[in-house]
């Protein structure tokens, strides 16, 4: 059928709206991608795109979801996970709490005034969400990008209130693809080249997730002075746009709009073999090292979604498991003269999820790694020609967007959604920091406990942890592993 053009969107001789990519060119698009970019018109008829607070709450109506609280007056220390408080409440209760309605609605929220806090429901499985109602399912539609099969069941929900937030991370596993439904989300993203400006730390651990030390919206230069060299990709997404992060690309995650929803799915990779046999390696080390300090004075150090510290017999088997599913994945590959570094298209609910977020004991982990070596992997084209434009938009380095002052638009309206708000925004005017005239860094007069970590005398454990799970040495220590495995 003959197709004419409107300029965003193509529509069929009955008016029809046609995607400006088939669920195979969206899918070699985003193997062939190596930084983020912004896919429009994609999920215009998708259901979940209804799934603003309101009507979620609806479908929800009753159940107690988990709200992860902070301030919104942030200092030049970054607020991790295990530093915020926690707060049960149902969507009602959250959408009440947001609107500053009368706080005998807001639930346990109304003990947090919402102009000094945000709350943020984040990590929440749809799987378990929707157990009871797994048709829901279906409103998210990946399959759009060519991953058959690939719906809600393997998806995440995000709902948050304006400043709730990600601290700085890079994920170990997979690359993401995240669908904006309500309110905008501004993004700071890093290449993993920069990995080293960004002063990597496992403290507050968890599987699959390496922080950053650095506050990247207020940063203190003056003990993290490597971060100036450090080259931001700054992008506000709205509802209707779908995002893709690659690999191992560290992102900073903040809500501008009073209320924001979003929806993302972790792709798999082949490489997500060797990224866990790193991880089981960080696991022993970071649980024998903390298990001998002296835990009387020890700082938290697990993060609110890991349960417990696991014994070095459990850590080593999971080790063993990685380390076999990897070899017998590369053994695969040569079989069948696969090409390395391809997308996995098939996976179970737990092979596909984020590990970190997702709650099991410690069999299920061993059993992971030699499901996964089992997946058929499609090796698909790589394009020479990223077709970026109209519907493709590419995430610039702050250095190369238009306005030098931090706020960059894009060279052609015809670019802009349907909201017209321009990418690459940036709000610095909304961090609360003064300069320090002597040093010119950036300094939170509030936030003394910033410096903490730097003003006391000798090394302690988190600084030989620092050093000791680097990414790089934990990936030199893999290597070394899995090549000593080969020779035996």
């Amino acid at each position: 059928m003959a197709k004419i053009s409107t300029g965003d969107l193509d529509f069929s001789q009955t008016g029809e709206k046609v995607k400006p990519f088939t669920p195979k060119e969206a899918k070699e698009i985003v193997m062939s991608l190596q930084g983020p970019a912004v896919f429009y018109n994609m999920a215009f008829d998708w259901p979940a795109l209804h799934w603003n607070v309101t009507h979620l709450a609806k479908l929800l109506a009753g159940k107690r979801i988990p709200f992860r609280i902070g301030m919104k007056d942030i200092g030049t220390a970054p607020l991790f996970e295990n530093e915020c408080s926690y707060v049960e409440a149902t969507l009602e209760e959250f959408l009440a709490w947001s609107l500053r309605e009368s706080s005998c609605s807001s639930g346990l929220l109304s003990g947090y005034e919402s102009h000094k806090y945000w709350a943020y429901a984040d990590y929440k499985y749809i799987a378990r969400l929707f157990e009871d109602n797994p048709e829901q399912f279906k409103d998210v539609r990946w399959s759009d990008f060519g991953f058959s099969g690939r719906d809600g069941k393997e998806s995440t929900l995000w709902v948050g209130s304006s400043g709730a937030n990600t601290p700085c991370h890079l994920d170990s596993y997979g690359c993401n693809l995240v669908l904006q439904v309500q309110g905008r989300k501004r993004w700071h993203l890093y290449p993993p080249e920069d990995s080293s400006f960004l002063y990597p730390t496992r403290i507050p651990y968890e599987e699959s997730s390496v922080f950053s030390k650095v506050n990247v919206v207020n940063p203190d230069l003056k003990h993290f002075p490597q971060f100036k060299k450090a080259q931001a990709h700054t992008v506000i997404v709205n509802p209707g746009q779908i995002l893709f992060v690659p690999r191992h690309w560290w992102h900073y995650v903040e809500s501008i709009d009073p209320i924001t929803v979003s929806i993302n799915s972790w792709i798999e990779l082949d490489t997500d073999h060797e990224d866990r046999v790193e991880e089981a390696i960080t696991r022993i080390l970071i649980c024998a090292i903390k298990s001998a300090d002296d835990l009387s004075t020890s700082d938290s150090w697990l993060n609110p979604t890991e349960t417990e510290m696991t014994s070095h017999e459990t850590n080593l088997q999971y080790l063993n498991a990685a380390m076999s599913g990897y070899l017998e994945h590369q053994k695969i590959n040569k079989t069948e003269h696969r090409v390395p570094g391809t997308h996995n298209t098939e996976g179970t609910f737990e092979d596909s999820c984020k590990r970190r977020k997702v709650q099991v004991e410690a069999e299920e982990r061993f059993k992971l790694v030699p499901c996964q070596s089992n997946l058929a992997t499609a090796e698909t084209k790589k394009l020479e020609k990223i077709p970026f434009g109209h519907n493709l938009i590419k995430v610039l380095p702050l250095s190369q967007q238009t306005n030098p002052t931090g706020t960059a638009e894009c060279a052609c309206k015809t670019f802009l959604s349907e909201s017209e708000e321009y990418f690459g925004k940036l709000h610095y005017a909304e961090t609360k920091s003064v300069t320090n005239s002597n040093s010119g860094t950036f300094v939170d007069e509030k936030d003394p406990s910033s410096r903490a970590s730097f003003t006391q005398a000798g090394i302690c454990t988190n600084d030989l942890l620092d050093c000791v799970l680097n990414p790089q040495v934990v990936s030199l220590i893999s290597q070394l592993l899995l090549e000593r495995t080969r020779l035996v």
